[in-house]
C-alpha cells in the first residue's frame, strides 16, 4: 500500500485575515486630500473639456465676428477686420485656462494612480486567497488519496469516468 505524501498544511483563514489589509475607498480618499484651490482647478477642467463649453466659445466667437462684420458701422466695437480686442480676450482665456487645466490634469493623473494601485492591491490579494484556496485543494486531494490507500480502494478504481467527471451523461 503505498502512502501518498501530505502537502504543507494551508494557511488558516486566520492567516489570512491577518494579512488582509481593509480595502480604502480611493476616491473619497482622494477627495478629502483636495486643497479648495484643488477642487476648483478640478471643476473647470472637468467643466472647460466639454463640448458645452466648446459650443459656448463658438457661439462668443461668432457672435462677436458677426456682429463686427455684421452690424451698421455705428454699432461696430471693434473695426473690421482688425479683431485686436477679439484676439486679445481669446489669447488671455487661453492663457489662463492653460496652466490652470494641466494642474486639474496632474490632479486627475493621481487620483489615477491611486485607482491604479488599489486595483493592483485588490488583485495580488484575490492571488493570495486562491493560492490558499488551491492550497486547500491539493491538501484535501492529498487526504482523500490516504483515506483511499486506508480502505484499500486503488487510486485508479476511484476515478470517475470522464463523462462523469465533466458533468456529462454518457456520449
Amino acid at each position: 500500500m503505498m502512502q501518498a505524501k501530505l502537502p504543507p498544511p494551508p494557511f488558516s483563514l486566520g492567516e489570512l485575515r491577518r494579512q488582509r489589509r481593509p480595502v480604502c475607498d480611493v476616491n473619497n480618499e482622494h477627495t478629502e486630500r483636495l486643497s479648495p484651490l484643488d477642487r476648483l482647478a478640478l471643476a473647470i477642467t472637468e467643466r472647460v473639456g466639454t463640448m458645452g463649453f466648446f459650443f459656448i466659445i463658438l457661439t462668443w466667437t461668432v457672435l462677436w465676428l458677426g456682429w463686427n462684420f455684421l452690424a451698421p458701422k455705428p454699432l461696430q466695437f471693434d473695426p473690421p477686420m482688425a479683431f485686436v480686442f477679439w484676439l486679445f480676450i481669446s489669447n488671455m482665456i487661453q492663457i489662463l485656462l492653460m496652466p490652470l487645466l494641466m494642474v486639474g490634469q496632474n490632479l486627475q493623473g493621481r487620483h489615477a494612480e491611486l485607482r491604479a494601485q488599489s486595483d493592483y492591491e485588490i488583485n495580488l490579494r484575490a492571488e493570495r486567497e486562491i493560492d490558499a484556496i488551491l492550497q486547500h485543494l491539493e491538501h484535501q486531494n492529498a487526504l482523500l488519496y490516504r483515506l483511499l490507500a486506508h480502505a484499500g480502494i486503488p487510486v485508479e478504481q476511484a476515478e470517475l469516468p470522464i463523462s462523469e467527471r465533466d458533468g456529462q451523461t454518457g456520449v
